[in-house]
């Protein structure tokens, strides 16, 4: 009965992945976000991610690849997704309102060379507008990943992965295709 509509999705997701890979300027990036998560890492600092729904659980499994393991048992990489402590996001969002939860936290933990990585299918969403432009103040690094257009994200955005799409389930497909090259890559790199 849905076999027809699994098949058209699955295609859908392919063909998203297919114009990343014949975009070179975007794979020049993606290069370019490795390189810049390696060096952060080998300079003791930390990368840190933000997301809101279906993109805050894709921080959070991000940041757990780094700071857990991806492919091999290897020393722990610091990283983090800000959105983890629920006692800390309510009250915030409470106190200070909701647009402020993300660069709260980077005034209190982020430090210069370390990395924001901020994932919004729209590259519109406030609170981590907020936070790229509290990072910036740090002099941290922002990595933004978004979807075709890149939104608000795009100018505050030290390297802009934006997928070529506008559909949300297959941005979020991708960002989490791209996370994972990012994890391999800098695994690799880090612990031959």
């Amino acid at each position: 009965m849905f076999q027809e509509k699994i098949i058209q999705t699955i295609e859908a997701s392919v063909r998203v992945k297919n114009e990343i890979c014949r975009d070179r300027a975007l794979i020049e990036k993606i290069d370019q976000a490795a390189k810049t998560c390696i060096e952060t890492f080998r300079n003791g600092g930390k990368i840190l991610f933000c997301g809101n729904g279906g993109s805050a659980a894709d921080a959070q499994h991000l940041a757990a690849e780094f700071s857990g393991r991806f492919y091999k048992d290897r020393p722990p990489l610091y990283s983090e997704a800000l959105h983890v402590n629920t006692s800390y996001l309510t009250a915030v969002g409470n106190d200070y309102g909701y647009d402020q939860v993300y660069s709260r936290m980077i005034k209190g933990i982020g430090k210069k060379g370390d990395i924001l990585i901020g994932l919004s299918t729209s590259g519109n969403s406030p609170n981590i507008l907020h936070a790229f432009e509290a990072a910036h103040a740090l002099g941290m690094i922002c990595i933004g990943f978004t979807g075709a257009t890149g939104g608000k994200m795009a100018v505050l955005s030290d390297l802009l992965i934006n997928v070529p799409s506008t559909d949300t389930p297959r941005i979020q497909e991708s960002h989490i295709t791209i996370g994972h090259i990012l994890c391999e890559l800098v695994e690799k790199s880090l612990f031959p």
